[in-house]
C-alpha cells in the first residue's frame, strides 16, 4: 500500500467520505489490511461502502455484525469486510479462520480493529473515526 502519512481530515460530507474510500481503494494490494477504529455511529461502514465502490465491488455492503465476516469478490480485488464488535479477543478472530484472509489474495477491512489489535499485521492501515465538532462532521486520523 503507498505511503498515505500521519493526517488528519475533517469530513464534513457524505462525498468526503467517499473521496477518502476511493483513495484508499487505489492504494490497495493483495494482502493489505484495513483497521477502522471508532465509535458507533462514526461511519466505519460507511468509509467501508465507499472503499468497496473504489475496489469496484457490486454487491451491496452492509455491516457483517451478527457473521463477523463478509466476503465480497466482484472487485478488482476479494474485500473481507470484518465487524469485531461481538467478539473479546484476536484470539477469537484466528478461531473462525481470519488468519487464511488476513494472508491471502484480497484486502481485509476490520471494523472496531482496536478489539482485536493484537493479531493484526504491524503493517496494517489504520483509520481512527470519531464525531467531528459540528453535526454531522467526523474526523478522521490516518496512522502509519
Amino acid at each position: 500500500m503507498k505511503d498515505f502519512g500521519h493526517r488528519k481530515l475533517i469530513l464534513n460530507s457524505e462525498e468526503d467520505t467517499r473521496n477518502l474510500g476511493h483513495e484508499i481503494a487505489e492504494a490497495l494490494e493483495p494482502g493489505d489490511v484495513v483497521a477502522l477504529i471508532g465509535d458507533l455511529g462514526t461511519g466505519k461502514t460507511a468509509l467501508t461502502k465507499y472503499i468497496a465502490e473504489g475496489l469496484g465491488i457490486t454487491e451491496e455492503i452492509n455491516s457483517p455484525t451478527f457473521t463477523i465476516v463478509k466476503e465480497y469478490r466482484s472487485g478488482r480485488l476479494p474485500l473481507y469486510h470484518f465487524d469485531v464488535y461481538r467478539l473479546g479477543s484476536g484470539e477469537e478472530l484466528l478461531d473462525i479462520g481470519a488468519e487464511e484472509m488476513l494472508e491471502g489474495d484480497g484486502v481485509c477491512v476490520i471494523e472496531w480493529a482496536d478489539i482485536v489489535a493484537d493479531v493484526l499485521p504491524d503493517d496494517a492501515f489504520a483509520v481512527c473515526l470519531e464525531y467531528g465538532e459540528n453535526e454531522g462532521e467526523r474526523t478522521a486520523e490516518i496512522l502509519e
